[in-house]
């Protein structure tokens, strides 16, 4: 730290009854009343060095003894007007960056400049702050920091404007022509008079040896100075979202559970300085989110969601929200599942997770809708989804891999990240009892089909939320199951789901079959079913060590076995009650579907489009445990 010394004489002020006194032969004859505080000075001293004084006492009537001079808005207060009085009186005083902004507010105060003596304060603290404090890092930060007591002041004499322009000069300089940050290098002692030699020592240092130090500003004069760093464009973004970051973490600290306390806590006495805590931390926020660079990358995926959890706990504008979840959607695949579980304002007790579905849904669409998807991507067009509820069989396969590569390759290899990510976050949610199924369902169909690989992490998912949710009717238990395909389950998977008693019977039936059918293609015995299964499939005679006939993908089905509309209405064949009743279950699924033509093609179609031999079989099954269920 720089430091100065003026004046030569022995401190000789004291304090005698409350009022603070200079010793001298000479008797007093001027009484100044500075904030409270009573000083019995000396004119001649005073009033040849500070023009302001010189006025008031001409302005003032003048009594026997003393003549009574007040300043109430004195700047700086006792402190700064007794370092003014003791250089006025030639007492030795100490400038330093920790004083010189309280000096020199209070030697303007008192007009000490050049017109009413040579050499006086004003000019030696601006000789002092140029040539010795604006070269120091240390002495500029703390220089900056200390004109937050005086910010009228500290902007009129240029003090402020010229410390950030001083601190910033020197973050773009080269580390290695700069002094260190002092942060980095408290066991360095480097007191330096300006009328002494430099004792310094340089160690290396790092790239970003700036944030600490800064971090210490306000948010008011670390935003303008951050402002004036990034205009300089010599420092990497990266570089810059650290140093936003090292403040985010100084100034946001477990903001969640502060903020969640202090409502929980607050009472109507302290209900307004609570709430201007909450201001203070928003407007920090909404700061920090306006100096976070363009640049993808250049803070983590982590702690923009955190960010995130701030802002919708502080109630940030929408803006700064949309803001942080476009630049999340950008790299989501970096996310992990702990990070979205963005808490809620409502603080409801009832629940396990209390947690903002919307803000994710917001992500997610961002996410679909930036440059990753070119327009050679799968198109979400009425026309697409036509295609997939006409091909719920086998040939569905080769669709969605041809949609697949013709997405981009980083594009599509995002995308399969993103996805795992949502069934993960999904499967958190799902134990949220207050959680409505149509928000669980419009998160889940917002990754495209080709994006799962596998279906395991949304079948838990699926089974997570059916058991947290045990009320739902049969509609909704078939339109939750809409969004799982059964072809991309596992083994382990399909093992768990056939004797699920939660899912459709449908499903049910589907997991069965595709076991079935896989084995098959795989030349192969049927995988081991449930003892439950096989004592159903054997009480009706069906072998279940036999494989059903090869998967078709081609309309070559018998008439008697075509499942058309039009078959559906006239008992031809000998399932055709069952047909029917399926037939009810699909035109309810019908109407489940949005009105605006992207609804999930229905499971029944994709059951029709089975071959005939294990469609017989599997509609013996279905129709002995749907009498079984009706009888229940």
């Amino acid at each position: 730290m720089k430091f100065m010394k003026l004046g030569s004489r022995p401190d000789t002020f004291y304090t005698a009854e409350a009022v603070r006194s200079v010793s001298s032969e000479v008797s007093s004859d001027l009484i100044i009343q500075v904030k409270g505080s009573r000083y019995l000075l000396h004119k001649f001293p005073l009033l040849s060095k500070c023009l302001r004084l010189q006025r008031l006492c001409s302005e003032s009537p003048e009594t026997s003894q003393h003549q009574i001079i007040q300043l109430p808005d004195f700047p700086g207060g006792i402190e700064a007007f007794e370092l003014c009085a003791k250089f006025c009186y030639g007492i030795t005083i100490t400038l330093s960056a920790y004083n010189i902004v309280s000096a020199r507010c209070a030697a303007e105060y008192l007009q000490m400049t050049e017109d009413v003596e040579k050499g006086n304060l004003v000019y030696k603290l601006e000789v002092f702050f140029n040539s010795c404090i604006l070269h120091g890092w240390k002495d500029s930060i703390v220089t900056l920091q200390s004109t937050k007591a005086f910010p009228l002041w500290s902007e009129d004499l240029g003090i402020t404007s010229r410390c950030i322009e001083a601190i910033a000069s020197k973050v773009l300089t080269h580390p290695s022509k700069v002094s260190l940050s002092h942060s980095h290098s408290r066991r360095v002692r480097d007191d330096i008079s300006c009328n002494g030699a430099e004792s310094q020592r340089h160690k290396p240092t790092t790239k970003g040896w700036w944030a600490e130090d800064m971090a210490e500003l306000g948010i008011d004069l670390y935003w303008r100075t951050m402002i004036a760093i990034k205009s300089g464009g010599k420092i990497p973004s990266n570089l810059i979202g650290e140093a936003l970051q090292i403040y985010a973490s100084r100034s946001l600290p477990n903001i969640s559970r502060q903020i969640k306390a202090n409502k929980e806590a607050a009472s109507d006495s302290d209900s307004d300085s609570a709430g201007e805590v909450t201001s203070k931390h928003r407007l920090l926020l909404e700061s920090i989110v306006s100096l976070l660079p363009s640049e993808k990358g250049a803070v983590s995926c982590s702690f923009l969601l955190k960010l995130l959890k701030a802002a919708n706990i502080l109630n940030a504008s929408s803006s700064s929200k949309m803001e942080l979840a476009r630049r999340v959607a950008l790299q989501l695949e970096e996310a992990r599942v702990s990070d979205l579980l963005i808490p809620s304002l409502s603080h409801s007790s009832d629940t396990l997770y209390d947690v903002d579905v919307d803000i994710v849904m917001i992500i997610l669409e961002q996410f679909m809708l930036q440059g990753q998807s070119p327009p050679t991507s799968p198109q979400r067009s009425k026309l697409g989804f036509e295609r997939r509820r006409r091909s719920r069989s086998a040939e569905n396969i080769d669709f969605e891999f041809h949609e697949s590569r013709r997405s981009s390759s980083a594009s599509h290899s995002s995308k399969l990240k993103v996805a795992k990510i949502v069934d993960g976050y999904l499967q958190e949610i799902a134990r949220d009892k207050k959680l409505p199924l149509s928000k669980f369902i419009a998160i889940a169909e917002t990754i495209p089909d080709f994006s799962r690989h596998d279906h395991d992490d949304l079948y838990r998912a699926i089974d997570i939320y059916l058991k947290a949710h045990p009320d739902l009717n049969k509609s909704e238990r078939k339109k939750l199951c809409r969004v799982l395909d059964c072809k991309k389950l596992s083994v382990e998977a399909c093992m768990h789901a056939a004797q699920n008693e939660k899912l459709p019977l449908r499903v049910v039936v589907q997991v069965l079959f595709f076991e079935q059918a896989r084995a098959a293609t795989a030349g192969g015995k049927v995988t081991e079913l449930p003892s439950n299964i096989k004592a159903l499939l054997a009480s009706h005679n069906i072998d279940p060590s036999r494989p059903p006939g090869p998967l078709s993908t081609t309309t070559s089905i018998q008439a008697d076995d075509q499942w058309s509309v039009s078959g559906l209405k006239s008992p031809k064949s000998r399932i055709s009650t069952l047909r029917m009743k399926l037939a009810e279950d699909d035109d309810l699924d019908e109407k489940d579907t949005h009105t605006d033509g992207m609804g999930r093609p229905s499971k029944f179609k994709a059951f029709c489009a089975l071959p005939a031999r294990p469609k017989k079989m599997f509609s013996k099954l279905l129709s002995i445990n749907r009498s079984g269920s009706e009888k229940n």
